[in-house]
């Protein structure tokens, strides 16, 4: 391992539109950073309050951007604050970055990460692109010949309070009755009321649930609410959940986006029912199904309330094939991919 950098500035917004997946996964790799001896800091548009606060309780330092990139006051605040740290690595994790943004950051003299998803763009100038999705190596990422691309699941990040849980090992049960439902920070379409009303379609006595909700999630007052007040079994909602590791080694059987979070299902053993939200989840989703980690339904627009009861009850009462599916989970990803990366940067 060669001389190690100081200094590291991630780059990461988290609002209702995008989610917090972002910020999240950036938080791992700040995580690790600072385990090796680097110092850390956020540049960050985040609208969660909650989020602010993990930040600046783990030790964090974090610059606010009111108004991000392209809009010009995103790089005056950046570029300020890379000024004062010639040496600083950078990692931007974010759709909205572009070339043109990329570009600035290498012309000021830093080291850049990219951490993309799709290889939507034209071109990367970075040093290293990080992709930890299972379809990495589908993609064509246009870069110079000096990048290194960290491809594929074993530079998953993942976040100190899941490492604390290797080694754990999953009881199957015969017939599995916890659900735990996680859709995202954001979920704007409101697909968990779906997810809700799907529930509501399941047989089976002693069925209980718990529903993780972002704290930007606009429909956790009313139609959520209201929602589980006449379930008929359990339901409880949790809003900005700390315990999240707790969470998943409860539950028997996941219903997630094609998100983050099936890397954290999927390091737990934890199988999972996924729906697609977004673009980005495709490719995830579609893999992870091969793999035999998840039951893929893709597409929410194309899944009706009664096929995710159907799948789910499929899933609940198949002992085999929910045994099958923790352990696809677990060879996949073991934990160690923050640490990858790290080591990537700093040889």
């Amino acid at each position: 391992m060669g001389s190690k950098c100081q200094s590291l500035f991630i780059r990461a917004d988290a609002n209702a539109r995008i989610g917090t997946g972002h910020l999240m996964r950036c938080l791992a790799l700040a995580q690790a950073w600072k385990a090796q001896g680097g110092q850390a800091m956020f540049i960050t548009s985040c609208e969660s309050g909650g989020l602010w606060r993990r930040l600046s309780d783990e030790g964090f330092q974090i610059i606010m951007v009111e108004r991000s990139y392209p809009d010009p006051a995103d790089w005056e605040i950046t570029s300020r604050a890379l000024a004062a740290h010639s040496d600083a690595w950078v990692v931007l994790d974010g759709y909205h970055f572009h070339p043109a943004y990329q570009r600035q950051i290498k012309e000021a003299g830093h080291q850049l990460l990219v951490i993309d998803d799709t290889a939507h763009l034209d071109y990367y100038y970075a040093d290293v692109v990080l992709n930890q999705n299972i379809n990495a190596e589908w993609l064509h990422y246009s870069c110079d010949p000096y990048t290194r691309l960290l491809l594929g699941t074993r530079y998953v990040l993942l976040r100190l309070e899941f490492l604390a849980w290797q080694g754990w090992q999953r009881e199957i049960p015969p017939v599995a009755r916890k659900v735990l439902v996680t859709l995202g920070g954001g979920a704007p379409d409101n697909q968990t009321l779906k997810v809700i009303q799907a529930l509501q379609q399941v047989d089976g006595d002693g069925l209980e649930a718990v529903v993780i909700v972002g704290v930007s999630n606009p429909h956790f007052q009313q139609e959520l609410q209201s929602a589980i007040h006449d379930s008929r079994f359990l339901i409880r909602l949790v809003r900005n959940a700390i315990d999240m590791p707790e969470l998943i080694a409860w539950a028997d059987v996941a219903v997630s986006a094609g998100g983050s979070t099936c890397w954290e299902l999927a390091f737990m053993g934890l199988p999972a029912v996924v729906v697609v939200l977004a673009e980005n989840q495709e490719g995830i989703a579609a893999g992870l199904g091969k793999a035999g980690v998840v039951l893929n339904l893709s597409w929410h627009t194309e899944v009706s309330i009664a096929q995710v009861a159907n799948t789910l009850v499929g899933l609940l009462e198949d002992c085999d094939l929910r045994r099958q599916m923790s352990r696809q989970g677990r060879e996949l990803v073991d934990g160690l991919g923050a640490e990858r990366v790290v080591e990537s940067m700093w040889t």
